[in-house]
């Protein structure tokens, strides 16, 4: 009887998930280092400047979405995957 080892999904997506927000720290953390200042270019987009709202008289709902690709999220989602693969 063979035991095959198989990957979890959810660790891929924690992965993913702690490389997109520690490579976004990392780029807010270098963007005063003039050397380093290249990690944090990259662009933004989303519903930002006019969020949905759903009024329901009783509670109001505001609906946004903003995401910020940077060079040091987009290092980290690679480090990830490569994390991903080794274990």
């Amino acid at each position: 009887m063979a035991i095959t080892k198989s990957k979890n999904n959810w660790a891929l997506f924690l992965l993913l998930l702690a490389g997109i927000v520690l490579g976004g720290f990392i780029a807010e953390l270098t963007k005063s280092v003039s050397a380093l200042s290249w990690l944090g270019f990259g662009n933004e987009f989303g519903i930002k400047d006019n969020p949905v709202v759903l009024d329901l008289g009783v509670i109001v709902i505001t609906f946004a979405l903003k995401i910020k690709i940077t060079i040091a999220s987009l290092i980290g989602v690679v480090l990830a995957i490569i994390i991903y693969k080794v274990l």
